[in-house]
């Protein structure tokens, strides 16, 4: 649902110098700066894409990220920002190509771990997806644990695992309280498990923190206070849902279920 919030990539590592076959450290130099001017170009490409994606124009930010990659194809930024522009245009094999890719790259990175984890757990492959998310939690530099500790356990409450997903969850939310897929994914677990109370309090939790409500937590709102019986918040939800959200996939079901 959520890959790790990118801002603007942070530079590689400088280029070791290469031993020059002739001019000994003349022809070193010369290559690092090519190297570096290729980095820089790269950088200043990813940059554009990324601004170009937050105004909607995913033409030229495709054409910009293709060109980054042109400079410099070890430029991990770049082949993060590319898979998250063929994610929103659908394209899941091109997205699917360049989060592999960034891990590859930088086998050790918290955050490109848990960015193709969370893919791998929204195409339904999620035993490989624990596989990522258990390497970006193994990284000791890696900022934002919590995010991969409450994706880890979203895509296991989506393979059926309640009793992992729970630990997961409550884990992630141990590290960062206002981790709001957390909390919303541990409400959907204990309403399942028939613990409406508790589910509220997460979901409460969530509305507290949320900057903007989201249809999936707002019916599964609505499905709480139904199982407990305040048939008036309830119908509150569920005018939220399909006001703020109509053409969501659960305002859809909400009416198909309401017209049946």
């Amino acid at each position: 649902m959520r890959p790790d919030r990118m801002l603007a990539p942070a530079l590689l590592a400088a280029l070791a110098l290469l031993a020059g076959c002739g001019d000994g450290s003349i022809g070193g130099v010369k290559k690092e700066s090519a190297a570096s001017q290729r980095q820089d170009a790269a950088r200043t490409r990813t940059d554009l894409g990324q601004k170009y994606m937050q105004q909607g124009k995913l033409e030229i930010a495709l054409e910009n990220l293709n060109k980054a990659l042109e400079y410099d194809s070890s430029y991990v930024d770049a082949h993060t920002v590319i898979a998250v522009l063929y994610e929103s245009i659908n394209n899941p094999a091109k997205a699917g190509e360049h989060y592999r890719r960034a891990t590859e790259l930088k086998p050790k990175g918290g955050a490109e771990a848990n960015n193709y984890g969370w893919f791998l757990c929204r195409q339904g492959r999620y035993d490989e997806s624990q596989v990522y998310f258990d390497r970006a939690l193994a990284d000791p530099f890696y900022q934002t644990p919590a995010l991969a500790m409450g994706n880890s356990g979203a895509c296991l409450l989506k393979a059926g695992k309640r009793e992992e997903a729970e630990k997961r969850l409550r884990a992630a939310l141990d590290a960062n309280p206002q981790d709001a897929e957390a909390l919303v994914q541990l409400a959907t677990l204990l309403y399942e498990k028939g613990e409406y109370l508790k589910a509220r309090g997460f979901i409460q939790r969530f509305e507290s923190i949320a900057p903007y409500a989201r249809p999936d937590a707002l019916l599964l709102a609505r499905n709480i206070e139904l199982r407990l019986g305040n048939a008036n918040a309830a119908s509150d939800y569920t005018r939220k849902l399909m006001q703020g959200f109509p053409e969501s996939e659960q305002a859809r079901s909400l009416s198909a279920q309401r017209s049946s």
